[in-house]
């Protein structure tokens, strides 16, 4: 796996850097104001250049001691809040893709959030928008080596402590969006094991990983059955976060397809062959967040279970007809090898189930039906507990990781009944995310459970702010939120 995460230093000062430290400095202008007197210049003559001050818009302008000053227009600043830092920061970050030393001022007084929360978000903003992925010895752009926070000595305190939490979680989401965007020849599942067993200890996280000898002792038929049909074998990896004193446990179960061809169901050979590889963008984003648990002093234990195996056609493969065992005992006819993410899934839910957790979330990309339903910027969520599904809508609103709530539609299960199993793998031709969710639920046992389906955000068209085109890594940033402010769902057992 290329090693893309950004080196550079984060730091905190009183005083603005000469050029020599800094080569740009954002200079945030907000709409129907003039703009500070170190831009040197009002608004009259911005506006020749086409700068308004409209939200988003930029403009590069040389500084009198050689810095790069860039106008950010912030629109109105009466309604600013963490996700417009978050965007205006990396817009800031892309408006200078040459420049490799950047600086950012804190204002004062103009909006209400706390110093920490700003440094934090502006962190997220400049490093995300700056990662790249590449295989090879270069890239387009230049990497970012250093971003400099200017703040009053007062609040200098408060702001470091937001820097430390916007790289833990900046390096989280790099981690997903890494994992994501490499090619499946580069990250079978046994290397994302030992990525696994690399990435876990030295974040606090005991990692357990089950080979296929082992998946079938635990008869696992979901993960053993997509399987079939690769050369490489299946791996279930079981990363188990543990505080002292913990507050609740939390399980996350992830999607780790690390190759999608559709098996016998083959894919067409059109745009979505680009996706094939990042059909382990839920367990990549999971793994992703339980890196980040422990330096952000999370009080909940959290336990990952990643499910992960190519899905390929060969003479050996699943085939259509096929009657699968889960891991509970529950027999699933197979009617597509494409709808394969629920497969290996149930086998995660029931290790979960037997875990005695107090709720439990999936994230997978499960059916296009939800990109059809929701595009590429918000992700589906259902499931059986409101509570839970309302922590998890937080946490994206925080994280800017945004869901959406579809229905749980029970009467739609008639749609997965088969005539000689317990269940199929496919419901109607409509409503497919509902219908996928309704199989998930099979195998959670009423645990409290949401399932998020992020088949339309995983894979970004363009940049847009801080995201970058390709395969995304949704979803780390959201669990990060999820699981350090967790608790306990009221419907949970314990």
């Amino acid at each position: 796996m290329p090693s893309t995460r950004h080196p550079a230093s984060v730091t905190v000062v009183t005083t603005l850097p000469g050029v020599a430290d800094v080569a740009a400095l954002a200079v945030p202008v907000s709409l129907g104001s003039e703009p500070p007197p170190d831009l040197g210049h009002d608004a009259a003559s911005l506006a020749v250049a086409g700068f308004t001050a409209k939200r988003n818009q930029t403009l590069v302008i040389p500084g009198a001691d050689g810095r790069a000053l860039v106008a950010l227009g912030v629109g109105d600043a009466s309604d600013l809040d963490l996700t417009t830092v978050r965007d205006l920061a990396a817009d800031f970050a892309r408006a200078v893709p040459q420049h490799k030393t950047l600086a950012v001022e804190l204002p004062a007084g103009e909006f209400a959030v706390s110093p920490g929360d700003f440094a934090q978000v502006v962190v997220e903003g400049v490093l995300l928008a700056r990662w790249r992925f590449f295989v090879g010895s270069g890239g387009d752009e230049p990497l970012l080596t250093a971003l400099t926070i200017v703040a009053p000595e007062a609040v200098a305190e408060d702001v470091r402590a937001g820097v430390e939490r916007g790289l833990v979680i900046a390096a989280a989401a790099a981690i997903s969006r890494d994992l994501s965007n490499c090619p499946a020849t580069t990250l079978s599942a046994v290397r994302m094991a030992q990525v696994a067993q690399e990435l876990g200890p030295p974040a606090g996280l005991e990692v357990e990983v089950f080979d296929e000898q082992q998946l079938i002792e635990m008869g696992c038929g979901g993960i053993l059955g997509v399987n079939l049909g690769s050369i490489d074998e299946p791996r279930l990896i079981r990363l188990r976060y543990s505080p002292a004193a913990a507050t609740g446990h939390l399980a996350l179960v992830g999607k780790g397809i690390m190759y999608d061809s559709g098996g016998i169901s083959l894919k067409p050979s059109d745009e979505s062959h680009a996706q094939m590889k990042n059909d382990m963008t839920g367990a990549a984003a999971i793994l992703g967040a339980m890196t980040a648990l422990q330096a952000l002093g999370c009080a909940s234990a959290v336990t990952a279970y990643l499910c992960c195996t190519d899905n390929m056609p060969s003479g050996s493969a699943m085939k259509l007809g096929d009657v699968l065992t889960m891991r509970n005992g529950t027999t699933v006819e197979v009617l597509n090898t494409d709808a394969e993410g629920r497969l290996v899934m149930a086998d995660g839910l029931c290790l979960a189930v037997e875990d005695g957790v107090d709720a439990i979330v999936d994230v997978a990309t499960l059916t296009g039906a939800a990109l059809r339903a929701l595009g590429v910027e918000i992700a589906a969520v259902m499931g059986n507990d409101d509570d839970l599904i309302g922590q998890l809508e937080t946490a994206g609103d925080i994280a800017d990781e945004p869901l959406w709530e579809l229905p749980l539609y029970r009467p739609y299960r008639v749609q997965l009944e088969s005539g000689i199993a317990d269940l199929t793998n496919m419901g109607g031709a409509n409503a497919g995310s509902i219908t996928a969710a309704l199989f998930l639920e099979e195998f959670v046992s009423g645990v409290p459970w949401a399932h998020v389906d992020i088949a339309g955000t995983a894979q970004q068209p363009a940049v847009r702010t801080w995201r970058n085109k390709g395969a995304s890594g949704f979803g780390a940033k959201l669990l990060i939120e999820l699981a350090t402010r967790f608790e306990v769902p009221s419907g949970a057992s314990s």
